[in-house]
């Protein structure tokens, strides 16, 4: 069993070995990263996985989990799209595939509220848990197709897919409010990029591709036909 010391040792090169490297150097992300336990998000049978580079499942069996993308994704993931999106205090913030409810978590102590939608409901009812023991009141956690409830909340200064898309959802477009920004993972494996969309005073759009990264697959958005003519 770990012991204090060795937890946040390992914290501490989680940070510094892989996500400061990352390009993740936004003080006030990373001071959030040692303040929020990454590791109270997880089951007991995983949290020794917390603080490694990669997907943590959140239910057994493991590999169904993954396959399904109901996991925790890598920490420089999570830090990286975090920052991207560059949240104020009086952020209205959107997210789609709440997981553990971690990333909730950190933008909740960077912007004013945050609606967070999972599909799975048993993850929704864990991550609301997970979301109170850790002292985070500015979260609604909803049972939802975040590809389909969301529309009736918005506008939002702030939208987070926290899995991988074939393309940017234009309806999650459309709930951005002016100088509202966007961040999903966009393409196929084992081609995949971070897309963080804003939406101009004039109502169009613009767009970085800033890195690359493979993560699973948010349920229920269209995918492309598998026929070529």
């Amino acid at each position: 069993m770990m012991t204090p010391a060795d937890i946040e040792q390992s914290r501490f090169n989680m940070i510094e070995q892989q996500i400061r490297p990352w390009d993740v150097l936004d003080t006030t992300v990373l001071d959030l990263l040692g303040q929020v336990r990454r590791e109270d998000f997880l089951p007991e049978a995983v949290r020794s996985l917390a603080f490694m580079d990669t997907e943590v499942p959140l239910r057994a069996p493991h590999e169904e989990a993954l396959r399904l993308g109901q996991c925790m994704l890598a920490p420089r993931v999570e830090a990286r799209s975090v920052q991207d999106l560059k949240l104020r205090k009086t952020d209205k913030v959107l997210e789609i595939g709440t997981g553990s409810g971690f990333t909730a978590a950190l933008m909740a102590h960077l912007a004013g509220h945050v609606l967070t939608l999972e599909i799975d409901a048993d993850l929704a009812e864990q991550a609301r848990a997970n979301l109170r023991r850790a002292g985070v009141s500015n979260v609604e956690v909803r049972h939802g197709d975040g590809a389909s409830a969301a529309r009736a909340q918005g506008p939002f200064d702030a939208i987070l897919l926290g899995g991988s898309v074939a393309s940017v959802p234009a309806a999650l477009l459309e709930q951005l409010a002016p100088g509202g920004r966007l961040f999903a993972i966009v393409g196929q494996e084992p081609m995949m990029r971070a897309h963080v969309v804003t939406r101009t005073g004039d109502g169009r759009f613009e767009t970085l591709q800033p890195w690359d990264a493979i993560v699973p697959r948010l349920a229920n958005f269209p995918e492309p036909s598998p026929f070529q003519f």
